[in-house]
C-alpha cells in the first residue's frame, strides 16, 4: 500500500514496466514444471499482454527520475533482442510439429517485441527529456518502508550513525590488509593489483563457473553447514530484463515447487554498447579474489543454501515471503564468517576482497539513506562516495549509487549481517 499509495513507483519508474515480460516468459521458459508446449501456450498469452502493458507505461508514467529512464531504456533494448531471439528459438522447439501453435507464437511474440522496441524509442525521445523529477522518497518514507519491509524502527539518525560507525570499522581495516597485499602502496594501489587479474568478458561465465566447486567443498571439509541437496545451479549470464545495474544475482525456485528445481547464478556481462574503458571498469569487478566471494554469496553458503532450506520453513507465510535484511544479511553474513573460518588460507587478497565487498555494503547503507533523506545527488556525491570510501571503480560506482534510486532501503545487507551476527553471539552466550 505505501509503495502504490505513497511512493507511488507505478507513477514514476518506467522500469517496473518494460522488466515485466521478460521476466513473464523466462519463467515459462526456464522453468520446467510442465510439457514445453503446454507452457508455450501460458507464454504465448503473456505475450499478447506486452502492448498493454507498454501502453499503461506511456499512460502512467510522468516526470520520472532521469535515473529510472536511462535503466529502463537499457532493460526495454536489450529485452527486443531477447524476445527476438532467445524467446523465438526456445518456442521452436516446444512448438515441435505443432504449427498453429507456433503460428499463434510468432504472431504475439512480432508484437509484443515490436511494443518493446517502440517503448525503448519512446523512452529515449519522448520520456527522458522530461525526466526530471526526484527520486527521493524523504524520511517519514524511508522510516515507514523500513519497519515495513524489515520491522526495523531505529531512528533514522541513530541508524545513520551505525551506518557510518560500521564504514569506518570496515574502512580502518582495509586500509590495514591493504598494506599487507601491497606494502608501502596506497589503498586503492592495492585493491588494483586484484582487479588486474580479472576474466575477459568472454570468459565471464567459466571463471563464475569454477569458483563454485571451491566454495562447496569448503562447507563440506569444514563442517560449517549440512548441504541438504547435490543439486548444482546454472551459472548464465543474467537476462536483458533484469539488468537493473546488479552484477550478480541467484534466481532459485520457490519453497513448494516440485518439479522445475532449477536455479540459475546470473553474472551480468558488459553491455554491447559500452565503451571499452567502461567494459574494463566492469571486469575489473570480477577479479579473481571477489569472484570467490560473490560466489560465497550468491552460492555456497549464501542464497542458494538459503533456498535449498526454504522447504523446511515452518509456515506458508515464512515460505511465500522473506526479508531482504534475512535473505541478503545471511548471504553478506557468509563472506566473512567463511573468510574467519580460513577460506582463502589467509590470504591477504582474499581478506581484502572480503572487505572491499563489506565496505560497498557498508557504502549503500550511507549513499541510501542520504540520497532519500539528505538530499545526495546519484552524479556527483552518491558516485563519488563509492570511489573514495569503498575504492570503486568510476562505472561500477555510478551503478551503485544509481541503484540506491531505486532501492532506497539497501541498506540491509550490512544490518542483517550485523544483526546475525548478535543473534550467533547471544546463541553462544
Amino acid at each position: 500500500l505505501q509503495d502504490i499509495q505513497v511512493i507511488g513507483s507505478w507513477k514514476k519508474n518506467p522500469m517496473i514496466y518494460v522488466g515485466t515480460p521478460g521476466n513473464a516468459v523466462d519463467l515459462l521458459m526456464k522453468r520446467n514444471f510442465a510439457p514445453p508446449a503446454e507452457r508455450l501456450k501460458s507464454l504465448t498469452a503473456r505475450l499478447r499482454g506486452v502492448p498493454a502493458i507498454m501502453a499503461a507505461m506511456k499512460t502512467n508514467v510522468k516526470n520520472p527520475p532521469k535515473e529510472f529512464t536511462d535503466l529502463a531504456i537499457r532493460i526495454a533494448a536489450g529485452s527486443v533482442g531477447f524476445f527476438k531471439g532467445d524467446v523465438a528459438t526456445w518456442a521452436k522447439g516446444a512448438a515441435g510439429s505443432d504449427s498453429a501453435a507456433l503460428k499463434d507464437f510468432t504472431a504475439a511474440n512480432d508484437s509484443a517485441a515490436a511494443a518493446l522496441d517502440d517503448a525503448a524509442k519512446w523512452l529515449k525521445s519522448d520520456l527522458l527529456p522530461q525526466s526530471k523529477g526526484t527520486f527521493a522518497i524523504g524520511e517519514k518514507a524511508f522510516a515507514d518502508k523500513l519497519m515495513y519491509d524489515e520491522m526495523v524502527d531505529i531512528p533514522l539518525d541513530r541508524l545513520l550513525a551505525l551506518g557510518e560507525a560500521n564504514l569506518k570499522k570496515d574502512h580502518d581495516a582495509f586500509v590495514a590488509t591493504a598494506q599487507q597485499v601491497a606494502p608501502g602502496k596506497t589503498p586503492a594501489q592495492a585493491m588494483a593489483i586484484l582487479e588486474t587479474d580479472h576474466p575477459s568478458a568472454d570468459s565471464l561465465i567459466s571463471s563464475a563457473k569454477a569458483t563454485v566447486e571451491g566454495a562447496r567443498q569448503f562447507l563440506v571439509d569444514h563442517n560449517i553447514v549440512e548441504i541438504p541437496s547435490d543439486v548444482r545451479p546454472n551459472v548464465v549470464e543474467t537476462p536483458p530484463y533484469a539488468r537493473s545495474g546488479s552484477f550478480a544475482s541467484m534466481d532459485s525456485p520457490g519453497a513448494f515447487e516440485t518439479k522445475a528445481t532449477e536455479a540459475f547464478y546470473y553474472v551480468t556481462p558488459p553491455e554491447k554498447d559500452w565503451d571499452k574503458q567502461h567494459v574494463e571498469q566492469h571486469l575489473r569487478l570480477f577479479n579473481r579474489s571477489v569472484m570467490n566471494l560473490i560466489t560465497i554469496h550468491e552460492v555456497f553458503p549464501g542464497h542458494f543454501i538459503q533456498f535449498l532450506y526454504s522447504k523446511q520453513f515452518p509456515t506458508k507465510t515464512r515460505k511465500l515471503l522473506e526479508a531482504s535484511s534475512n535473505v541478503e544479511g545471511w548471504a553478506h553474513y557468509s563472506e566473512q564468517m567463511m573468510i574467519e573460518q580460513g577460506f582463502g588460507n589467509g590470504d591477504p587478497k582474499v581478506h581484502l576482497a572480503q572487505l572491499s565487498e563489506a565496505l560497498l555494503r557498508d557504502c549503500r547503507w550511507v549513499v541510501g539513506m542520504r540520497e532519500h533523506t539528505k538530499g545526495l545527488s546519484v552524479d556527483d556525491g552518491a558516485k563519488k562516495y563509492f570511489t573514495d570510501q569503498c575504492f570503486q571503480q568510476p562505472a561500477n560506482a555510478y551503478e551503485e549509487a544509481r541503484r540506491g534510486a531505486y532501492n532506497p532501503t539497501y541498506l540491509y545487507y550490512t544490518l542483517g549481517k550485523l544483526e546475525i551476527y548478535k543473534l550467533r553471539s547471544d546463541y553462544q552466550k
